[in-house]
């Protein structure tokens, strides 16, 4: 009797979620353009631009909730009753930057797309960003009327693209949209054959592999003039279809593109909520920004650890296990505890992978072969080599050369599979 009742339960919230979106919602997608700028001392968001495209591939149900806290949110209120009737996470390149030196000495703004569903009333949007102490540095709401004559009708699909994989109910799966990058048209070939590597790598790894029902993937054609990508230590610069380039932030291996309008533009209409940027170099590099895009170079002999690794990033919000002692960036206050699922500073670990954690097993635990493949506590992450902690010695999160994903790590990416399909 009580397995039934909990059942019937289910079956009430997934159709009160149902309801909920179609209460508020036209199947169709707003994508909101907006200008973060500033610098160490003082940001400011500004609205660019709105625009309406055909269809909604984002999330139905859970409309109010976000599955990791990332560095800032998106909240959609509708205006008649001040309900809070969509929300999502992110984390930016903008905010990565005021880490920087460079943000403590000159100001730059940074161009930031986000997607939410068409409201059919007049409702309020409020964006809002977080430091690494997890407090708002910048916070800005605007209305949104959807009979606004201004917001552009960017109409369907334009970029040819192929489907990969198809999920196994259409209307109830995770969409992922691989993108070329640095592939002339006559190279579009080679780049279909660099998804399906890509994505034979990506469900070789739990939770994805057994997961992979779950998944909607294509492969976007986006065509470049030029082949490649651009190299500014080089001298060299290339047009292509997202501007691309190494030497983000001053950092040689760090290949990213900052130009996020252009990047939806050629996604425009087309079934997609997450987004694998390949880029045609075989030089070392990649990055991966949550519910904004993983980029990672398609042709190095580390790609296919380096795109799983960089999704580990952009889909699930993971943080990066590593720590060198030549290039430490302080991060993470050790007083506060991250909002990442697999680093801890120990503040309130129990909100962690404490119960995952063998009763006979120290912690913090020792760095030696004795725990090496047991769940613990272990300092260096994060890029710091003190007061930073990670679940097991090594993981897909820490190196390239790691073959999975720790149980952590995997237990966090089942979760939020379940949170977008269950």
């Amino acid at each position: 009797m009580r397995t039934l009742f909990i059942l019937l339960l289910c079956v009430v919230a997934n159709t009160a979620g149902a309801q909920n979106f179609d209460e508020y919602f036209e199947d169709k997608t707003l994508r909101i353009d907006y200008i973060f700028s500033g610098n160490k001392a003082s940001q400011e968001i500004s609205l660019d631009c709105l625009n309406l495209s055909s269809r909604w591939y984002g999330k139905r149900k859970r409309l109010s909730e976000v599955p990791v806290e990332g560095n800032g949110t998106i909240t959609v209120k509708d205006r008649a009753t001040s309900k809070v009737i969509y929300k999502n996470s992110f984390s930016t390149l903008f905010q990565e930057w005021l880490t920087t030196e460079e943000a403590g000495v000159t100001t730059k703004a940074f161009e930031n797309v986000f997607l939410v569903p068409m409201p059919k009333q007049p409702v309020d949007v409020t964006v809002e960003l977080r430091n690494n102490r997890r407090e708002t540095i910048a916070k800005m709401t605007h209305a949104v009327d959807p009979t606004d004559i201004l917001i552009r009708d960017i109409g369907e699909h334009k970029t040819k693209y192929e489907t990969m994989l198809k999920a196994a109910d259409p209307e109830n799966c995770i969409n992922i949209a691989f993108v070329a990058e640095g592939y002339t048209e006559a190279e579009m070939p080679i780049f279909l054959e660099d998804v399906n590597k890509s994505l034979g790598a990506l469900f070789a790894h739990e939770p994805f592999k057994s997961r992979k029902a779950s998944f909607n993937i294509i492969a976007v054609e986006a065509a470049s003039e030029d082949s490649g990508t651009s190299v500014p230590r080089d001298g060299i610069w290339k047009r292509t279809a997202l501007g691309s380039h190494f030497d983000t932030f001053y950092s040689s291996r760090y290949l990213t593109t900052l130009h996020l309008k252009k990047l939806h533009d050629v996604l425009a209409g087309l079934p997609y909520e997450h987004i694998i940027i390949l880029v045609n170099t075989e030089v070392y590099g990649g990055g991966g920004i949550l519910n904004s895009y993983n980029l990672s170079a398609a042709h190095n002999p580390k790609t296919l650890p380096v795109v799983v690794h960089e999704f580990g990033h952009s889909f699930a919000g993971l943080g990066d296990e590593y720590a060198y002692e030549n290039e430490a960036i302080p991060m993470y206050p050790t007083d506060v505890e991250p909002w990442e699922p697999n680093l801890t500073t120990m503040v309130d670990f129990k909100s962690k992978w404490a119960s995952l954690i063998d009763k006979n097993t120290p912690v913090p635990t020792p760095a030696n072969e004795k725990y090496a493949d047991k769940v613990g506590v272990f300092e260096g992450a994060g890029y710091s080599l003190k007061g930073v902690y990670r679940p097991m010695q090594d993981c897909r999160m820490r190196t390239n050369e790691n073959p999975d994903f720790c149980p952590v790590c995997r237990q966090a990416i089942d979760r939020l599979i379940s949170f977008y399909v269950e």
